[in-house]
């Protein structure tokens, strides 16, 4: 008979500690690429077309919301893109969009582009047209400027 002292087994690493911090870091990286995300852009400038490359932060550097007028006649679609030039105060900005932006869009009414000015082209990922009852009761001297400059 052996009395010698044994030793004590290794515990065994457990799987069922590692996959809730494997859990924990992915869905940590997932919201922050969230945050990230709407953060970025809720911070796009908003810009009236007279104030593009004038105004701090309505330049080429940045996103930017541009509000301006779609010029008569300056309405052009190709191949799924849209083009136009809108207006400001006596101010133009050619747009170019990938897309067509549907609803009531159409020429010599107020709109608002985003996206990035390339070469003095503002190259739109989006097109709003109408604007919200909340919106209209906070700019409502931005968009009356805009409909007195709109085609007549």
């Amino acid at each position: 008979m052996d009395l010698t002292p044994r030793s004590a087994p290794e515990p065994k690493r457990s799987s069922r500690r590692v996959l809730p911090i494997v859990v924990a870091v992915l869905a940590s990286v997932a919201g922050l690429a969230i945050v990230v995300m709407f953060l970025t852009s809720s911070i796009d400038y908003y810009c009236n077309v007279d104030e593009v490359g004038v105004r701090e932060g309505c330049d080429d550097t940045r996103r930017v919301r541009v509000q301006g007028s779609v010029d008569e006649g300056s309405l052009q679609s190709r191949a799924g893109n849209t083009s136009f030039v809108m207006s400001f105060n006596g101010v133009s900005l050619p747009v170019d969009y990938e897309g067509e932006p549907g609803g009531v869009f159409q020429e010599c009414i107020p709109v608002v582009a985003h996206g990035r000015i390339v070469d003095g082209v503002l190259m739109a990922t989006r097109i709003e047209v109408r604007h919200s009852n909340e919106y209209e009761a906070e700019n409502a001297d931005r968009l009356e400027e805009a409909e007195k400059s709109a085609c007549s």
